[in-house]
């Protein structure tokens, strides 16, 4: 279905406007696909982007101001989100004991545990965009990359 279909929207004012209406309806639906899948584990998309870093950081730990440059929105409020995941057991907040305003996070097994049981689930991620063919994604991430400069 086209943008005009989804959202009943006939004209726009140029192509650029509907290029940026598209990504910003195309995240939407995106993230609601996701959500699907985190809403059956109780966490956000937002919260598994902080467990996929930690865990990309291989048992090292991650500072708050790390976390929140590597995460996707950089709008979220990632000390909330670290404190979520810690009263659910996924993360360890420790406070640097040199220098006690730097709080460093680690993942625990628990959250590694979750990870494992989302990453059974990788492939839907990657079945929504099945519509576009590899060679299509290749180019739609150049085209992406080049739009943001």
């Amino acid at each position: 279905m086209t943008l005009e279909q989804e959202i009943t929207q006939s004209k726009f004012k140029s192509e650029y406007q509907k290029l940026a209406v598209n990504i910003i309806y195309t995240h939407g639906w995106l993230i609601s696909k996701q959500n699907e899948i985190f809403r059956k584990y109780d966490i956000t998309a937002t919260q598994f982007n902080i467990l996929r870093i930690l865990r990309g950081q291989q048992g090292n730990p991650a500072s708050i101001s790390l976390l929140q440059d590597r995460m996707l929105d950089k709008m979220s409020d990632t000390s909330r989100l670290v404190d979520r995941l810690k009263n659910k057991g996924f993360v360890e907040r420790i406070i640097c004991p040199n220098d006690r305003r730097k709080v460093e996070v680690t993942i625990t097994d628990a959250g590694l545990g979750l990870l494992s049981q989302i990453d059974e689930h990788e492939h839907l991620f990657e079945d929504a965009l099945k519509n576009l063919s590899e060679d299509e994604a290749d180019q739609l991430n150049v085209l992406l990359d080049k739009a943001r400069g």
